[in-house]
């Protein structure tokens, strides 16, 4: 049975390399960072652009998982409430596959740190700090699998994802 795997959290806490990551550790797998669908320029939060950004993620989740050729379909986004969740799944829900739920938190320093590097790195700009902070607040008491990546690296966090899906130990 085809298995749809949520990476959640806020912004700079690992999702994207920790995604691509156990995208290559579970095979045959596909990978999809909602942000990908927000990739504009400029960037602007309307009603209309939301709406079409839930389509968009929606459409290609409904791709890959109809496509034989995968078995894992990945998708990571910052999801800050259950009805984002909520909205996806009943998009998919004519479809068989089971679903997974991760949460990827950190302390608020370890994610100071690593905002501070991509920051200095040019990949992000200061106000992401205090943004991501805000948003942190918001997981948890979401009802996924939580995985503390405070003190362990994108490779160990994709290692423990991998084995909660193989063992089913949920």
């Amino acid at each position: 049975m085809k298995k749809l795997i949520f990476i959640n959290g806020t912004m700079g806490v690992g999702k994207t390399t920790t995604s691509k990551l156990l995208k290559q550790k579970i095979t045959p797998s596909v990978y999809l960072d909602g942000d990908w669908c927000w990739d504009m320029s400029p960037f602007q939060v309307t009603e209309k652009n939301k709406t079409m950004v839930m389509e968009n993620i929606c459409f290609l989740l409904r791709s890959f998982l109809k496509n034989d050729s995968f078995e894992y379909v990945i998708f990571s986004w910052v999801i800050p409430n259950e009805i984002i969740f909520e909205t996806i799944i009943s998009s998919l829900k004519d479809l068989s596959f089971q679903e997974y739920r991760f949460t990827l938190t950190c302390s608020d320093k370890a994610l100071c740190s690593r905002l501070e590097k991509e920051i200095q790195a040019g990949h992000r700009t200061k106000d992401i700090i205090e943004r991501s902070l805000a948003y942190q607040k918001l997981y948890q008491d979401m009802k996924t699998e939580h995985i503390d990546v405070s003190n362990i690296s994108a490779k160990e966090a994709a290692e423990k994802i991998m084995c909660q899906i193989q063992n089913k130990n949920f």
